[in-house]
C-alpha cells in the first residue's frame, strides 16, 4: 500500500511540476523571442516555433486545446507557430486508482463507492481537463463518469496567462490580426468548460434541440451522481468514427448527414454550436446491426450566439450566393467587424467563400474536392495571410473564433470519411423556415428550460 501511495504521490507531484514549470519554460522562450524582435526574425522563426512547442509540449493540458483552436484561424499566430502548435496532442496522463478514489470521495463523500454496483478502475478516456470512467449504478444504469483533474482552475488561469504572453509578443510584430478578442473569447469558453454543472445544462439543451433527430443520440444525466467537478452521463455504446473510413459510401454518407444535423440544426434553429467537433467527441451507434447514427459525447465547449449573429450568418450565405455586396457587408457588420474598407471586404470574402463553399455548390461533392484532411483550409489561409499582411491589422469579433474553429473541425471530419453529399441542399433544409422572431422565441424557451442564458 505504501508503494501505491508513493506512486500516486509521484504522479500528483509530476502533474503539479508540469503546471508550475510551464511558466518558467515559457518565460525562457519569451525572453529569447523578445531578443529577436518579437518573433519578427524570419530566419529564426522555424527554430523559435519548435522551442515554443517544446516549452508547451510537456504540459498536455488546457493550453493544448487552445493551441489547436489557434491553429485554425488564419494569421492568429505566425504560420510557423500555428503549424507546430497544431501537432501537440490534447491529452493528459490519466490519474491512477488511488487518486481517483480520493477525487470521488471529495465529490460524493467517503461512502461514494456504495452508490455504484461497479466503477472502472482504469480510465476509459483521458483528456486535457479530466478523465472518464465507466460505471454501473445499483439500479443497473450504465454511466460514463467524467471526473475533473484537481486544481484545474489554477492550471487554466496559468495557461491563459501564457496564452496572453504569446499574444502580446505577436502583437508587437505588426500582425495582420489583432488577437485581443480571440484571447477574451477563448478564456471565457475555457472557464465554462471547468463547470460540469453548466455542461449538464448544455446536455439538457441538446436533448431539447435534437429531440426530433433520432440519428443523433444525446446522453441523459444522473443528477444525483453529478457535481460541479463530476458529471455522470449515460454510457452510449458506439464505435470510433475512423473505423468507418473504408465502409461503403452510403454508410459514410449516413454518418456525415447525422454530424451535419448535430451541428447545423442547433445553430440554425437555436443559435447554438458545438465548438469542438473533433473525432473523439463522436462515436457511431448501430441498430439491428446496421449503422443508425451518431453519439454526441462531450458538451463542455458549447457556444451560444445572439439571434442577430445567426441572422448575419444566413445573410452572408445569401449575399455570397447572390453576389449581393451590400448584404455581404451588412452581414460582416452584424458579426462585429468594424471599419470595413473595400480591400478588407475582399480578403474576408476569400475565407467566407472557403467556409461557405460547400453550402453554395448545389451538387453532390466532397466538402473539399481533391483536398486531404490535414490540408483543409491551408491554401485559403495562406491567401488571407498574404493579403492581410498588406492591409491589417483587423480585429476579429469574439464570435468568429469558435464559428471558425467548428467549421474547420467539421470539414476535416467530413474529409476523413470521404463523404459525398449535396451539402448545399442539407443546409437549405435547415434554414428554409428561418425567421428571426421565431428563432428568438425558440432560443429563449430552450435556454430558460436548460437554465442557461446568452453570454455577454
Amino acid at each position: 500500500m505504501s508503494n501505491e501511495r508513493d506512486t500516486e504521490a509521484n504522479r500528483l507531484s509530476g502533474r503539479v511540476r508540469r503546471y508550475g514549470n510551464v511558466g518558467t519554460r515559457m518565460g525562457g522562450v519569451a525572453a529569447k523571442l523578445a531578443s529577436q524582435r518579437f518573433l519578427g526574425a524570419a530566419k529564426n522563426r522555424d527554430v523559435n516555433a519548435l522551442a515554443l512547442a517544446s516549452a508547451l509540449g510537456e504540459l498536455k493540458g488546457p493550453l493544448m486545446k487552445v493551441a489547436q483552436m489557434l491553429a485554425t484561424i488564419p494569421e492568429a499566430l505566425p504560420p510557423e507557430y500555428a503549424t507546430e502548435l497544431a501537432k501537440l496532442q490534447n491529452h493528459a496522463p490519466a490519474m491512477g486508482w488511488p487518486f481517483v478514489k480520493r477525487r470521488m470521495a471529495a465529490e460524493l463523500g467517503p461512502d461514494w463507492s456504495d452508490r455504484f454496483a461497479e466503477f472502472g478502475h482504469q480510465a476509459a478516456a483521458a483528456a486535457s481537463l479530466g478523465q472518464v470512467h465507466r460505471a454501473t449504478t445499483n439500479s443497473g444504469r450504465a454511466l460514463a463518469c467524467k471526473l475533473q483533474y484537481p486544481d484545474m482552475q489554477s492550471a487554466v488561469e496559468a495557461d491563459l496567462s501564457q496564452l496572453n504572453m504569446i499574444f502580446v509578443l505577436h502583437r508587437r510584430m505588426n500582425p495582420a490580426i489583432d488577437t485581443r478578442n480571440i484571447g477574451v473569447e477563448i478564456g471565457s469558453r475555457l472557464r465554462e468548460e471547468l463547470d460540469y454543472e453548466r455542461e449538464a445544462r448544455h446536455i439538457h439543451l441538446y436533448t431539447e434541440m435534437l429531440a426530433d433527430s433520432p440519428e443523433v443520440r444525446v446522453p441523459g444525466i444522473d443528477e444525483d451522481l453529478s457535481t460541479k467537478r463530476l458529471l455522470a452521463m449515460d454510457w452510449l455504446d458506439g464505435d470510433p468514427v475512423l473505423d468507418f473510413k473504408e465502409a461503403p459510401l452510403a454508410v459514410r454518407n449516413k454518418i456525415v448527414r447525422a454530424m451535419f444535423k448535430a451541428w447545423w440544426h442547433p445553430f440554425a434553429c437555436y443559435g447554438v454550436i458545438h465548438g469542438d467537433p473533433h473525432l473523439g467527441n463522436y462515436t457511431v451507434f448501430r441498430k439491428d446491426n446496421k449503422v443508425a447514427g451518431l453519439n454526441l459525447l462531450d458538451y463542455g465547449c458549447i457556444r451560444i450566439f445572439s439571434p442577430s449573429f445567426v441572422q448575419g450568418v444566413i445573410d452572408l450565405h445569401r449575399g455570397l450566393r447572390e453576389n449581393d455586396r451590400d448584404l455581404i457587408v451588412h452581414a460582416y457588420e452584424t458579426w462585429g467587424f468594424e471599419n470595413l474598407q473595400e480591400d478588407i471586404i475582399e480578403i474576408l470574402n476569400i475565407w467566407a467563400l472557403f467556409i461557405f463553399g460547400p453550402l453554395l455548390d448545389d451538387r453532390v461533392r466532397t466538402v473539399a474536392d481533391g483536398v486531404q484532411p490535414g490540408e483543409y483550409g491551408r491554401k485559403e489561409a495562406f491567401k488571407v495571410h498574404k493579403a492581410l499582411k498588406e492591409k491589417g491589422p483587423i480585429a476579429l469579433p469574439r464570435e468568429f473564433v469558435f464559428m471558425d474553429r467548428a467549421a474547420i473541425g467539421l470539414g476535416g471530419v467530413f474529409l476523413h470519411l470521404g463523404a459525398k453529399l449535396n451539402f448545399a441542399k442539407l443546409f437549405q433544409d435547415e434554414i428554409k423556415d428561418f425567421n428571426l422572431a421565431k428563432l428568438v422565441k425558440r432560443q429563449t424557451a430552450a435556454l430558460d428550460q436548460a437554465g442557461l442564458e446568452l453570454p455577454e
